[in-house]
């Protein structure tokens, strides 16, 4: 490889999420000097968050730390550290305990927030689902609501906000958790599952005949789609409605939308666009900061007809090749090309043999078995890691032929991740404070359980 520059080229790549791995794989493929900067320690697969909030997979299978991703790639360097602020006009980024990381090239990859939209209330007392801390926050808080509330009445109801694949998603999962968990005899009587949804339908990117089909099979299962409605307040034990209605709660969990990470706010020479994210150009530039890139949730990526393309994870996977591409085009002193989305479609589970899938750009529709087998597949292959795969077909097959597994380990303990012996350094340092409160006072977190890592397991990973 041939640069076109004086300096040896060196790309800073922010975030380790499915487009900032994506990247910076590539381009370590090639040989290029990658300095990979995220706060944690690990690549997070967010498409599996609900497993873990359910107990159905352990964290440790969707957190996969960066150096064991990176163990056979010796030019990709990982810091492992907050980043105060983004210099574009530089490609510098200034760390939380004052280092600076200067590069040839930069892609901000920085990820996605919960977007609260002003609803008062809901920072404080509901559940996002936007990472493995929250996701294990959630767990926790579930298992300690089951253990200390199964008999009072209204006790184990739980708010879903959002009606897109994450709120339907946790939705299936937590009426069949409680199920199971009244089959086991741990409860008497299951908790409602309510999803809120402000749209008419639930999966609104899909089509009508998902809509219906999704709406039918959460139904079935027990759960109470309420549509075209949103949330007014959050408050410690119930959720208020813009209909006027109130509903008691101790659990709301949060999937009404995302913006961009805080630390994109708050850097200059960027132009900030919906969901307070950067607008890029089509070759996934920033326009006007040469060797300046944005992917994934962070970005506002052009699609067909002057659209966005949507926060998928395929696209957020695309994307971040796309952009070492184009890195790598510059190297070579080639024009670098407008990114082109290849569209495989979408699915979203709803429970046992119950998931939609439309394949493709024309959206061929699959439901039932079929879609749930290829769902499976799908977000099995996607996972980083061998081992994580294997956890996972093994985890996903124990539930479905034994339907009271979840609740087996939500009763008593943690889901466990297979003992690969060998493999110590395969393990990721989820930061999850024991002695945090709650969202929902007077429920404290219950201790951390063994497999969990806590604040109190060792330092993070040291930078490189």
């Amino acid at each position: 490889m041939t640069a076109q520059t004086d300096e040896s080229p060196h790309v800073v790549v922010l975030g380790g999420g499915l487009a900032r791995v994506g990247c910076a794989h590539r381009l370590a493929d090639e040989g290029v000097r990658v300095t990979l900067v995220d706060r944690n320690d690990y690549h997070q697969f967010q498409p599996l968050l609900y497993q873990v909030a359910t107990s159905q997979l352990p964290a440790e299978d969707i957190a996969r730390p960066h150096r064991t991703i990176f163990r056979e790639h010796p030019t990709v360097g990982i810091r492992t550290a907050d980043v105060a602020e983004i210099d574009v006009a530089n490609r510098t980024l200034t760390l939380s305990d004052g280092d600076r990381i200067t590069g040839t090239h930069l892609v901000v990859a920085a990820g996605a927030r919960p977007e609260y939209f002003g609803v008062p209330g809901a920072a404080e007392h509901a559940f996002p689902l936007y990472s493995v801390a929250d996701a294990e926050r959630l767990r926790r808080h579930l298992q300690s609501t089951i253990h200390t509330g199964s008999e009072t009445a209204g006790a184990l109801d739980v708010v879903v906000v959002g009606g897109g694949p994450t709120g339907v998603e946790i939705t299936g999962a937590l009426t069949e958790l409680m199920a199971a968990l009244v089959a086991t005899e741990r409860i008497s009587k299951p908790g409602t599952i309510i999803v809120v949804e402000r749209g008419k339908t639930l999966l609104g990117a899909f089509s009508k005949k998902s809509h219906k089909y999704a709406r039918k099979r959460l139904a079935e299962h027990g759960a109470d789609p309420r549509l075209g409605t949103g949330v007014a307040a959050v408050h410690a034990d119930r959720v208020e409605l813009d209909d006027g209605s109130t509903i008691r709660t101790r659990t709301v969990i949060w999937g009404g939308g995302e913006s961009a990470a805080s630390v994109v706010g708050s850097t200059t020479g960027l132009t900030i666009g919906r969901g307070g994210r950067i607008d890029v150009q089509p070759d996934l530039g920033v326009e006007g900061r040469p060797h300046v890139y944005a992917i994934g949730d962070v970005a506002n990526i052009p699609g067909r007809h002057g659209t966005i393309l949507p926060q998928l994870g395929s696209v957020a996977q695309q994307s971040g090749v796309w952009a070492a591409d184009n890195i790598l085009r510059e190297l070579h002193g080639d024009k670098r090309k407008p990114f082109h989305y290849k569209d495989k479609g979408i699915m979203a589970m709803i429970g046992r043999n119950a998931a939609v899938a439309e394949v493709g750009r024309h959206r061929h529709q699959v439901e039932g078995p079929v879609a749930f087998a290829a769902w499976l597949g799908v977000h099995a292959m996607l996972l980083s890691g061998a081992h994580s795969k294997t956890d996972a077909f093994v985890s996903w097959a124990w539930d479905y032929f034994d339907r009271d597994h979840a609740a087996t380990v939500e009763w008593s303990g943690t889901p466990r991740r297979i003992a690969w012996g060998d493999e110590s350094a395969d393990i990721p340092h989820i930061i999850v404070d024991e002695l945090a409160q709650s969202p929902i006072q007077g429920i404290r977190q219950p201790p951390n359980p063994a497999g969990t890592r806590s604040a109190a397991a060792g330092p993070q990973v040291p930078g490189s």
